[in-house]
């Protein structure tokens, strides 16, 4: 059977800058990020095992959270220089490899994700999210499994329950009980991972807990009544888009490899001081075996 591989660029962005130390050339330019992000591309595509993918960033900007709720992702602090730097030429050479890349203007990587990973799924075709973010977990079906490669480890079903207590159906609730800090979304005052959970497994959904929300008793209750005007607008802010059309990548046909570019990449190892020998493990989309492809920028 088909497989997608999307890989969730943003999130690998980030581990990859945070995974390694400050790496700079020899001009002292910061570079760390660039080499750990190529390292991954090659290890997810020996990992997944697809014949088909797509390398997927957040667009600069806001989207239609902001719209829904302007103080989301207000508490994020900028992104460091040092790596603010490396985006635009990681994002060269990952298109100079032949990988689509995909930066869709008003909506979240893990919203183009959604809509792809679904659009799949009503092809028939697997897919794999290559990512570490938790909300990505809500994805997860009979055709959607997540891989972090940073333990090589697949999260089915049963690898959503393990990890974080709830099967994929209630992560959403999950993520909307519980305040998420990052990107600023109000939860239930100290209702943590286990709260959460354990509300979800024994109460039920949201709806379940705002029925029983009056019933409960100690700090923990007056806690979740004080939160429930506002957990409809959390519910909708952790819900990931599944509807979306990806302009450029309307049909898993037109998620397809190009060739690489022979004089980009050459460019590219002199200007970062990178050997060809990680850029042909990153060009592994080529050695899968992928048919020659375009790219789509929202």
């Amino acid at each position: 059977m088909s497989k997608l591989l999307l890989i969730d660029g943003s999130n690998y962005l980030f581990r990859a800058y945070h995974a390694l130390p400050p790496l700079t050339t020899s001009r002292g330019e910061p570079s760390g990020a660039i080499k750990g992000f190529l390292g991954m591309l090659a290890n997810v595509a020996r990992l997944s095992k697809a014949d088909r993918a797509a390398v997927i960033f957040d667009a600069p900007g806001k989207t239609f959270r902001h719209e829904m709720y302007p103080a989301y992702k207000a508490n994020r602090p900028p992104m460091p220089e040092d790596l603010r730097t490396q985006i635009e030429p990681l994002q060269g050479i990952v298109r100079a490899l032949g990988w689509p890349l995909l930066i869709v203007p008003g909506i979240e990587a893990d919203d183009v994700i959604g809509s792809l990973s679904a659009m799949a799924a009503r092809a028939g075709v697997d897919t794999v999210v290559a990512t570490g973010d938790k909300d990505m977990a809500q994805l997860v079906d009979d055709h959607v499994v997540l891989l972090n490669t940073m333990n090589s480890k697949f999260y089915d079903r049963e690898g959503v329950i393990e990890k974080y207590g709830v099967p994929p159906e209630s992560m959403i609730a999950y993520l909307a009980l519980m305040s998420d800090k990052v990107d600023n979304v109000p939860g239930i005052k100290s209702c943590g991972p286990k709260t959460a959970a354990k509300w979800i497994n024994e109460i039920g959904g949201i709806d379940a807990i705002r029925a029983a929300a009056p019933t409960m008793k100690g700090k923990i209750g007056e806690n979740l009544r004080a939160g429930l005007p506002f957990i409809d607008e959390a519910v909708a802010l952790v819900t990931i888009k599944r509807d979306a059309v990806i302009s450029g990548a309307e049909t898993l046909a037109d998620i397809k490899a190009v060739p690489a570019e022979e004089s980009a990449l050459e460019a590219f190892c002199a200007r970062w001081e990178i050997s060809r020998r990680t850029l042909d493990r990153a060009q592994a989309l080529a050695a899968m075996g992928l048919a020659p492809a375009v790219t789509a920028e929202g």
